[in-house]
């Protein structure tokens, strides 16, 4: 395929009109046009430059077949350019970032890692519950992802580590199933984030739509709060869809134990209102701040941001006290294995109360959440990225393949999927984070809390770490892009609306499908039902005509629409009718079978219908049937000739 510029365009037309001509097009230029009347292909450059047409090239196919050389010379190309600095540096991001590393962002990294630590443990205990697995699974995937991202990843601020949105998928995946399915998901998970980075397959997401993913977000949220509900009344419930889960809560209701139900509630009480202090300030607004109450404002920023691993800890005291005295009147964590997880393959197979499960069986089990679990994480994971990219471009590439491997790593270490948290990042960014590296200190807060503080988690009540899940994701349900959709495009919270019912009422990944499905319908409705401008204009000689303008191309869906408005405006003027092609960049065959019989229809009235700048690309597919009384042109002043004669060669062009 190759590029023919202006030097060799205006010979092309000349060939192109002596074959019309040659095939009983006409034969002779009726309107003593320069540009028709030369006979010969040998044209002077200077008399040349006064064609200017509507195109600066026109694009000529090569038919060129692949042969064994060409695909040997393709791959050997890609495998140099992979092996480039530049892309060695693309793909292992901390080459660039680590040789300019100094003291000042040394200290931010060790300020905001530890104060994500301090968020993430407290609230991997609470989100391995979210995901139906022991508490400690969600210490296990908090720490190794942390530094893998370091290597590999390409956002400052992205904590890699287990999520809301993550851990409920893996309960629905999972479904009851034991560990052993989670940590197999989190390896396949990891495995498919890889080959969608090697394969380019980021854009995928490009298809979840703005108004889609607030649904998912929202309806997620309340499903969330959903499952918490259980554990802050006390009860027993179960469920993978929110009309379900609900339905088994109101079963056992009369079971509310009192204790779980105050203790909880006024942990979500303290958790808003700390929640509020944060951003609390000392001092004037606009002045300037003393030393002192610089102080002031860091020390209760830090004590808002920590309010998970203080209230932890507090609540963790009152449940030792309780348990002094014997069975405490609230449900504990209860036991949680001390020290590092064991390092080894996920299991590629299992045998649980005597059934034995081959790989195939398991990957079975799991079903679509084998692709809804990684397509989800990368959605949250290129949120974060774009939410704190400052106007630089976000390489979800590279970004599939920092959570892949991430994933992948973490199931050695038997953990369950996770992804950068929303969360987390924003204390990551508000104190300060620098570079990944501030995920080390992150990891080895969690190694610390598996190595030496397990035994105290023994006490912490399940209210507690319920109301910290609560607290954190009723924030997630985006009531507030409701009011500025209203006012932008009221139809986009369609699919906004029917994704947020649909995943309220259905598993997840059917309801985010249904939501790109209503999303796509709304696309294709567009696309076949162009907006089309139509006006009554009068030429230079004072002959009046009809101007129609569609604004986009001319496919399948939306010719039979076009030709209609088209004929019934025509025939109700009945006056010539000038098509502007100036925004028709494509069309199809069924596009040039609607042409060739509105031309004929046309031309039964004896109604002038012209083609306005219509792209030489758009042409050739019109001109493969070859309509009759079709005729195109690029020079408004040329409207009045054309009109005055009647006589149409197949195809006419002028000033090109």
């Amino acid at each position: 395929m190759h590029l023919q510029n202006d030097d060799h365009r205006f010979m092309n037309i000349m060939k192109t009109e002596r074959d019309l001509q040659g095939e009983g097009g006409g034969g002779q230029n009726v309107f003593g046009n320069p540009t028709l009347s030369v006979s010969s292909t040998s044209v002077d450059i200077d008399r040349q430059e006064q064609f200017k047409g509507s195109n600066d090239f026109i694009l000529v196919e090569d038919k060129q077949y692949p042969t064994s050389n060409s695909l040997k010379s393709w791959v050997m190309n890609k495998a140099r350019n992979a092996c480039t600095k530049k892309m060695l540096h693309r793909r292992i991001p901390i080459l660039g970032w680590l040789p300019k590393y100094d003291s000042e962002s040394a200290i931010g990294d060790l300020v905001a890692g530890i104060t994500v630590g301090l968020t993430v443990i407290p609230q991997a205990l609470a989100y391995s519950n979210i995901a139906g697995l022991p508490a400690h699974y969600g210490l296990y995937s908090s720490f190794l992802g942390c530094f893998i991202y370091i290597f590999f990843g390409s956002c400052k601020d992205v904590p890699m580590g287990p999520t809301a949105i993550a851990s409920l998928l893996t309960y629905q995946a999972v479904n009851g199933r034991g560990p052993q399915h989670a940590i197999l998901l989190c390896f396949l998970t990891g495995i498919v984030q890889i080959l969608m980075g090697f394969f380019g397959l980021g854009f995928l997401i490009d298809f979840v739509s703005g108004p889609v993913s607030s649904g998912f977000t929202s309806a997620v949220a309340l499903i969330i709060v959903t499952s918490q509900i259980k554990d802050v009344l006390g009860i027993q419930g179960s469920g993978t869809t929110f009309v379900s889960t609900w339905k088994s809560l109101l079963q056992d209701i009369h079971n509310t134990n009192p204790w779980d139900s105050v203790f909880g509630i006024c942990c979500i009480a303290v958790l808003l209102i700390m929640r509020v202090v944060t951003n609390l300030k000392v001092g004037p607004s606009n002045g300037e701040l003393t030393k002192f109450q610089k102080i002031v404002n860091k020390t209760i920023w830090l004590i808002g941001t920590s309010r998970n691993a203080i209230l932890v800890i507090v609540c963790g005291f009152i449940g030792y006290s309780f348990c002094l005295n014997g069975e405490p009147p609230f449900k504990v964590i209860g036991h949680v294995p001390q020290g590092l997880p064991t390092v080894k393959p996920p299991p590629f197979s299992t045998n649980q109360n005597g059934t034995s499960e081959s790989f195939w069986d398991m990957v079975s089990d799991l079903s679509s959440g084998i692709v809804v679990v990684p397509l989800i994480g990368l959605l949250e994971d290129i949120s974060i990225c774009k939410a704190f990219a400052n106007g630089k471009a976000v390489d979800a590439t590279q970004e599939l393949l920092a959570i892949g491997i991430s994933n992948v790593a973490n199931s050695f270490v038997q953990a369950f999927p996770g992804s950068g948290s929303l969360s987390r990042s924003a204390v990551n960014n508000s104190s300060g984070v620098r570079t990944p590296l501030g995920g080390l200190y992150t990891g080895i807060l969690v190694i610390a809390a598996l190595l030496f503080f397990t035994p105290y988690f023994y006490y912490i009540p399940k209210s507690s770490l319920a109301a910290i899940i609560i607290a954190a994701v009723i924030f997630m349900v985006e009531v507030k892009v409701v009011k500025p959709m209203w006012r932008t495009k009221k139809s986009d919270l369609i699919p906004g609306l029917g994704t947020f019912i649909a995943c309220l009422v259905l598993p997840l990944e059917y309801g985010i499908l249904i939501g790109i499905g209503i999303n796509l319908l709304f696309i294709l409705y567009h696309a076949a039902r162009p907006k089309i401008t139509v006006e009554k204009l009068t030429s230079h000689e004072g002959v009046e005509y009809l101007m129609l303008t569609p604004d986009r191309c001319l496919i399948f869906p939306s010719v039979d629409y076009v030709r209609n408005l088209v004929t019934k405006h025509s025939i109700r003027q009945g006056i010539p009718v000038v098509i502007d092609c100036s925004h028709i960049y494509g069309a199809d065959y069924t596009a040039a079978t609607v042409i060739e019989v509105l031309t004929q229809d046309f031309a039964a009235r004896d109604q002038p219908l012209l083609f306005y700048n219509l792209k030489p690309s758009v042409s050739s597919v019109f001109e493969g049937l070859s309509p009759k009384e079709f005729v195109v042109y690029y020079n408004r002043e040329d409207i009045d000739e054309l009109l005055r004669n009647k006589s149409y060669i197949k195809k006419q062009i002028f000033n090109i």
